[in-house]
């Protein structure tokens, strides 16, 4: 009796080819001498990429069996996962052979959403009680969780394929896929994530037009401006605080951050604040600040005056 789990080693890109389909990318992943598997990049139609996927075929191995698993992942750009699907007439089944119920499949989704899963620091041997699939009462001594906990990270009677799937999802692949993507870069792909509504894309390409002083590219200024007045206040405050002071000078930039001080929310409202206490304001600024204080809570008003009496 022995149980068998895939190891994902350090893969490197082996060979690249496009077969059959312009949209599709085709990149053989080699992670060691017995494992190889395609990697797909689709492109729109006009060669843009889009989004990665795998069409994953992988035994999955039990304490006397093993059992084939065909399921497709899919990546956004950078190689966080995103969604899997099953092939036509394919299905993930149980220990015990049941089929997955709807609610198995849901919960699989939610498990591999989780990229700091507990997966992450656990061997499969520290779930598995030897001989069974069931969970081992061993396992709070190792992790410091409860056994509650750790349910809520496996479907009963699925531990192997839930972690086998979630070590997939968030294993050697991903590095690779920042690789890929590294050769992509253009104007248009970095203009296409700043814009983006993926805040994993927002920062990867803030890399690259922001320098460490936060001075950007001329040609990308309007992107930033549209981050800070976008929807995601954390990443607005985060390039706020990043950005040089060089980047609000003059009348028209400086209107503009008033105009996204007005229309903020309140937590954007004070990362603004403090930012402008950074910055040479014109006449205009000033006298809009004054003109707030009226209609300023404490905190806005303590933190006006500091920008106003230096």
């Amino acid at each position: 009796m022995k149980s068998v789990l895939i190891i994902f080693l350090v893969a490197t890109i082996h060979h690249f080819s496009a077969k059959g389909n312009d949209r599709i990318r085709e990149f053989t992943i080699v992670e060691n001498d017995t494992l190889t598997y395609t990697l797909k990049l689709v492109l729109d139609e006009k060669g843009q990429p889009q989004y990665f996927f795998r069409n994953i075929f992988t035994p999955v191995c039990y304490t006397n069996e093993c059992k084939p698993v065909h399921i497709n992942f899919y990546w956004d750009l950078l190689g966080n996962y995103e969604r899997f699907d099953l092939p036509k007439n394919k299905v993930l089944t149980k220990v015990d052979h049941d089929e997955f119920r709807q609610e198995d499949y849901d919960k699989l989704q939610d498990i591999l959403a989780q990229p700091n899963s507990i997966f992450a620091d656990l061997k499969m041997e520290d779930l598995i009680t030897k001989g069974t699939d069931d969970l081992s009462d061993s396992v709070d001594a190792k992790t410091g969780a409860t056994l509650k906990t750790i349910k809520n990270h496996v479907i009963d009677g699925a531990v192997y394929t839930c972690y086998t799937l979630w070590h997939i999802a968030y294993g050697t692949v991903v590095p690779e896929m920042k690789k890929i993507i590294e050769t992509y870069q253009s104007d248009a792909l970095l203009h296409r994530f700043l814009t983006s509504n993926n805040y994993h894309y927002q920062y990867w390409a803030m890399e690259k037009v922001m320098d460490a002083k936060g001075n950007v590219k001329k040609t990308f200024e309007p992107d930033i401006e549209k981050v800070i007045d976008g929807k995601n206040v954390f990443i607005a405050k985060n390039t706020l605080q990043r950005l040089s002071s060089d980047f609000f000078s003059g009348q028209k930039r400086q209107n503009w951050i008033w105009q996204t001080y007005e229309r903020s929310p309140y937590a954007l409202q004070i990362s603004i604040l403090k930012k402008l206490n950074t910055i040479a304001l014109d006449e205009s600024l000033k006298n809009n600040l004054k003109s707030a204080l009226a209609k300023s809570n404490d905190e806005q008003i303590s933190l006006i005056n500091k920008i106003l009496n230096p």
